[in-house]
């Protein structure tokens, strides 16, 4: 087999790979729907972002530059297409972002031919990832990510790191400006999100404020403050949202997914919470609804997780995770993007009604055994009459 047989090989086994259809799982607990396939994973990066194709200078048609994985990804449903803004991470541990493009939201997910060039600012970033993406009625898309860096208040620690909110904005997903990263006064921010909407005419932010780079010590919870300006922006204030609590699926921390949907009951929020285990951090996405004219203060939260991970999901990089940063809506369609384990993502299809009934009449979370149990009876009790017919 020449040199140029053994490439065609490899792009006709990708091209298989990525027109594969995806198909819905058969169970599915009403509320959102399962794919068979992940959308993304690492043989879906482009060959020549991996291999050096030229025989002379590389004849064993070996890979130079390796990727881990493809995670965590920003979303937006934008002229007829569904975008991702998926990192990237490569054998190296460094991240990148680049967009991935599909017709209809499910499958068939292909990178554009460049990744992101992403400006720096004058402070350079070691790694950046995790992009939240928000359309904000201002006119401008935003990207706000996380900037890692390493933490020069310990110079002979080399694990020991700072995070904190980059922020970029763009108008067609190619260019990007960079603007100064965010100003707070808690710590470490990660998981920084742009609400949609001007309050009070100033630009409102989720944050997540925390004492270090993987625990959260003392601060944590989901964050609320706002910002006169994006161009110097500056949160001065931050109240919390939603807390972590106590022998939940966020008792060790929580945060912020992508940005909320208006819907007329209110505002629909994503979020992922971390609980501790024999087996190390488990990750798990939440729901919870915020008011329209006051999107800081909830008015409903469904008890326990709304997606966990789930049979070869449980398994990665980093296992017994799920993760999400972004969700499209179109119409009534919500696709809601998720990443299992640090490694791939994944799709689940709901609809804006199907996650306000969840959202609104799911119980919320007792904190007590007895409390569990007596909503279960109460739910026995009000099923007995549907019981009685079937029994007849």
């Amino acid at each position: 087999m020449t040199h140029f047989d053994k490439i065609k090989a490899m792009y006709e086994a990708q091209e298989n790979l990525l027109s594969r259809p995806n198909r819905p799982i058969n169970t599915s607990n009403g509320i959102f729907q399962r794919w068979e396939n992940p959308i993304l994973t690492r043989q879906h990066i482009p060959l020549d972002w991996r291999y050096d194709l030229n025989e002379k200078s590389n004849p064993r048609l070996l890979e130079r530059m390796g990727v881990n994985a493809t995670l965590n990804s920003g979303a937006i449903y934008l002229n007829g297409k569904y975008l991702l803004v998926v990192r990237v991470e490569g054998d190296d541990r460094k991240s990148f972002f680049a967009v991935a493009e599909s017709d209809n939201g499910i499958d068939n997910f292909r990178f554009w031919k460049y990744p992101i060039t992403m400006p720096e600012t004058d402070r350079p970033d070691t790694n950046v990832y995790d992009m939240r993406l928000t359309k904000h009625e201002d006119g401008y898309i935003y990207g706000l990510f996380c900037t890692e860096r390493k933490d020069e208040n310990y110079p002979d620690d080399l694990s020991a790191a700072e995070a904190q909110c980059g922020i970029a904005r763009t108008t067609d997903m190619v260019n990007w400006e960079r603007l100064p990263d965010l100003i707070t006064y808690s710590g470490q921010q990660r998981n920084v999100v742009l609400h949609p909407e001007f309050i009070d005419g100033q630009y409102a932010l989720y944050t997540r404020p925390q004492d270090g780079f993987i625990s959260v010590g003392k601060g944590g919870g989901i964050g609320w403050g706002l910002t006169k300006s994006m161009e110097h922006p500056e949160v001065k204030e931050e109240i919390i949202v939603d807390n972590k609590i106590y022998h939940t699926i966020k008792e060790i921390k929580n945060g912020q997914g992508p940005a909320p949907i208006r819907t007329s009951k209110g505002w629909l929020h994503l979020a992922h919470g971390v609980r501790n285990t024999a087996a190390g951090l488990r990750y798990v996405l939440y729901m919870f609804m915020t008011e329209l004219d006051k999107p800081w203060k909830i008015s409903h939260a469904p008890g326990g997780h709304f997606i966990a991970p789930h049979g070869s999901e449980r398994v990665g990089d980093v296992s017994n995770v799920v993760f999400s940063n972004g969700w499209t809506v179109n119409g009534e369609e919500v696709n809601i993007y998720y990443a299992s384990s640090d490694t791939r993502m994944h799709v689940a299809t709901s609809s804006v009604s199907n996650l306000v009934d969840y959202v609104i009449n799911t119980p919320s979370d007792g904190l007590r055994s007895a409390i569990s149990v007596q909503q279960r009876v109460d739910l026995i009790n009000a099923n007995e009459k549907v019981m009685e017919q079937l029994r007849c």
